[in-house]
């Protein structure tokens, strides 16, 4: 649930909590689903880890009425053929493998939306309710359930953000089974005696954004946007304190009649320690291209999902369909 959603907002490096303004806005703040004119529909593949693991996406959302809206999504992240070699050796210690069998590790998370707008001139709110299920074969499940809530501002063509994620905490409860568990507890003599913990905890963050979007010559414009990204712990972000840890996002988009699409971005800012004892800010740069006709939006976004040096990148495709003007 932390890496994100839509190639157009994934090249930008996902600075687009202040100006999300379509169906994937379920993801980023479910309160720019109230810039929805009618209903929209939104799919996304990516592979990550030189196409291990696929990371699939599935958005729809619809306007309710002038002051509300609604939307639904689905994300699976999964390593799928994974070989399971604990029956390998029978009980009279041969190799046979023909008992070698298959399994899959994979998140799911589904997400229900709601946006509505406030009495307030240029406020709009939204609430996200997430239920988290996870999957590692016949070995273990959980399921998690959690809140977000975000909120939107504009004035002056300026647009505001802000976005809680796991707002009460995120729970994962897992259930192990305890048989299968036993056929690898004394694959390393002295390791893995004991189950795992059943309960995983997912801590609150924040996100606050700022956006602004400058026309140039009525066919040509440029989107700025930046996030101020928060988690209430301790990490290796360029700000970090005991109580917050602090990076920030930066995105743009250059546009052509609102048609074709050229993004970058630069997020993940973090310290990272060399070998030589030093520290340097490493960071992890993005870069996409969009184009869009009559209600249909096609997107591709190359990011690195480490730093700018030598981690792998990972390509992104996403579609976006504008399902009311099919039907005028």
């Amino acid at each position: 649930m932390n890496i994100g959603v839509d190639a157009a907002a994934l090249g930008m490096a996902n600075a687009v909590v202040a100006v999300t303004n379509d169906v994937n806005a379920g993801y980023w703040n479910p309160a720019g689903l109230m810039q929805l004119e009618d209903q929209q529909i939104s799919l996304m593949h990516a592979s990550y880890f030189a196409n291990i693991a696929q990371y699939d996406y599935l958005a729809y959302a619809s306007t309710i009425d002038d002051r509300s809206a609604w939307g639904i999504s689905i994300i699976r992240f999964g390593v799928d053929d994974i070989l399971n070699t604990t029956e390998l050796i029978d009980s009279q210690g041969n190799i046979d493998y023909n008992r070698i069998s298959l399994f899959s590790a994979a998140d799911y998370g589904f997400t229900f939306s709601y946006a509505r707008k406030l009495p307030v001139p240029g406020f709009q709110y939204g609430v996200n309710t997430k239920i988290i299920r996870r999957i590692i074969g016949k070995f273990a499940n959980s399921w998690g359930f959690g809140f977000d809530a975000g909120i939107q501002f504009e004035k002056n063509n300026w647009q505001f953000g802000l976005m809680l994620r796991d707002i009460t905490t995120t729970y994962n409860i897992w259930n192990i089974d305890e048989k299968e568990y036993q056929k690898i507890a004394n694959a390393i003599p002295g390791e893995n005696q004991e189950l795992p913990e059943s309960t995983e905890i997912t801590l609150p963050k924040a996100q606050l954004g700022i956006a602004k979007k400058f026309i140039i010559r009525y066919d040509y414009s440029i989107l700025a946007a930046a996030n101020i990204n928060m988690r209430f712990a301790k990490t290796n972000d360029i700000i970090s304190t005991d109580i917050v840890s602090v990076d920030p996002a930066l995105g743009l988009e250059f546009g052509y009649t609102n048609l074709v699409f050229i993004r970058a971005g630069a997020g993940n800012f973090q310290k990272m320690q060399q070998l030589d004892s030093t520290e340097k800010i490493g960071f992890q740069p993005n870069i996409g291209v969009g184009f869009k006709y009559k209600g249909i939006q096609i997107d591709y976004a190359l990011t690195d999902l480490g730093n700018q040096s030598a981690a792998l990148y990972s390509n992104i495709f996403s579609v976006k369909v504008d399902i009311g003007l099919f039907r005028r």
